[in-house]
């Protein structure tokens, strides 16, 4: 197979370093989970009323 065939990937002008990878990692992480903390803290409905179970 000829290198022709493969498509060739864009290269960044200035490739990220591992560090700054995860700092970005952990940055989109800490996100995640404070909305998980914010969507669990929340007020949750109803899902049954004491009462109506038989």
């Amino acid at each position: 197979m000829s290198q022709d065939a493969v498509p060739q990937q864009a290269v960044p002008a200035q490739p990220k370093g591992l560090l700054q990878q995860m700092e970005e990692l952990m940055a989109a992480l800490n996100a995640d989970l404070c909305q998980l903390d914010a969507d669990l803290s929340g007020p949750r409905p109803a899902l049954a009323e004491e009462g109506d179970r038989g």
